[in-house]
């Protein structure tokens, strides 16, 4: 089982580039990320102390609505 290694507060961007092996939602809501083979998904309803793990470069802020979003680290 891999464990991250680190954490981050997330904020919301369609440009800024992100680092992340997933991510945890506090505050009920869509995700919409870019992964890191360029694909672009929106997680829709995304229930409260849900960890998503996926490699990202992008938290989108375009389809985003959750909110306390915690970016995992490698």
């Amino acid at each position: 089982m891999f464990l991250p290694q680190g954490a981050a507060a997330v904020t919301a961007s369609d440009t800024a580039f992100v680092d992340y092996v997933g991510f945890y939602v506090g505050g009920t809501g869509d995700v919409a990320v870019q992964t890191a083979k360029g694909d672009t998904v929106t997680f829709k309803a995304v229930p409260v102390g849900a960890v998503i793990h996926l490699h990202i470069v992008k938290v989108l802020s375009t389809g985003t609505t959750a909110t306390n979003i915690v970016g995992l680290k490698a």
